[in-house]
């Protein structure tokens, strides 16, 4: 028996049948809340009729499609939300604080605005439920933003030994959650609502200890391992699949306005104390080793240490990194140093 056909036997005896065009509704949705996919609700008035009201629904109703495809279940969500549910068994005080932050969330979208806004929100600034409803309008209308969001967690749970889980890295990497608010606050800039970007970006900085200019372009799969003390400039760029440690600046050199900041390249592994300063390129696959200052461009799969960084093997023939740097973490393959 139909959904719809258990619900006419339920009427009371006084109660008017269902019309046949909600009935078909109510299969429809039967059949489609079956499948584990990405949750949409619809905004529907008080009669029964299938035609929406003209009200405009809450952001809780707003469709967030999950991931990066066309397809109906998101398996990292899903994956997420598993290790949740193990979590609150082995840990059952924390069993409200992952119903709100995660369980009781349709997707990964919502439960990162909710859970990115309670921590950034200030009454006397900007309340957590404004910041709600503007985190997951960004993410509804961001397709890019929605997959490197999940390309920034895989990042995390490949490259850090530490990261034991997806929800671990959701709830409690703030390098991550500084990234996942900057690409909020990058959208704001690019259209135009700079004041609103600035006032996310000194959040993060006061919450986060990440400092992260709105103007700055980040690609997908980044790592900020560890985070705190990370300066990013305002033209800065730094493509996909990077890793920075820890007290990382890439700055500028002084008063000049304009283009000034560094290029990074996708794949490039920066070691903790770092500083890239100026418009200067490092190429694809390099490694800048732990505490080095680099001030002139780093060829493409090379590695620079030092204070000012040089090549290791020498500019004229500098030895060449065989794997991606930002990938295997090693931060030490090339020293022959010894005690």
């Amino acid at each position: 028996m139909s959904s719809a056909s258990l619900i006419q036997h339920a009427l009371l005896p006084n109660q008017k049948p269902i019309p046949p065009t909600m009935s078909a509704c109510v299969d429809h949705l039967s059949r489609t809340l079956r499948v584990p996919s990405r949750i949409t609700r619809t905004c529907f008035s008080n009669t029964l009729s299938c035609e929406p009201t003209t009200q405009t629904p809450s952001i809780d109703h707003l469709p967030i499609p999950g991931g990066d495809s066309d397809e109906d279940v998101d398996d990292l969500w899903w994956t997420l939300r598993a290790e949740a549910e193990r979590d609150v068994e082995s840990e059952p005080v924390l069993r409200a604080y992952y119903a709100h932050a995660i369980l009781s969330h349709p997707s990964l979208e919502s439960a990162l605005a909710r859970h990115l806004a309670r921590k950034l929100g200030h009454p006397d600034m900007v309340p957590a439920d404004a910041l709600f409803e503007i985190f997951s309008r960004v993410h509804r209308d961001d397709p890019r933003a929605r997959a490197a969001a999940r390309d920034d967690l895989r990042a995390a749970r490949e490259r850090d030994p530490a990261c034991e889980s997806y929800a671990h890295c959701l709830l409690n990497y703030k390098g991550f959650l500084a990234v996942q608010a900057h690409r909020v606050a990058h959208a704001l800039w690019c259209n135009g609502r700079r004041a609103l970007a600035l006032l996310i970006q000194n959040r993060v900085s006061e919450v986060f200890a990440v400092d992260i200019h709105p103007g700055a372009r980040v690609g997908r799969g980044i790592l900020l391992d560890h985070a705190t003390g990370v300066v990013v400039g305002e033209t800065t760029v730094i493509g996909d699949n990077v890793s920075i440690l820890h007290n990382v600046t890439l700055g500028g050199t002084g008063k000049a306005s304009g283009d000034r900041h560094p290029k990074i390249g996708d794949g490039v592994l920066i070691g903790a104390g770092t500083h890239v300063l100026g418009n200067v390129r490092v190429g694809g696959g390099a490694k800048i080793g732990a505490g080095s200052v680099v001030l002139k461009e780093v060829p493409p799969r090379t590695t620079a240490v030092g204070n000012p960084a040089k090549l290791i093997g020498g500019k004229e023939n500098p030895i060449k990194c065989e794997r991606s740097p930002s990938l295997t973490m090693d931060h030490t393959s090339w020293s022959d140093y010894v005690i």
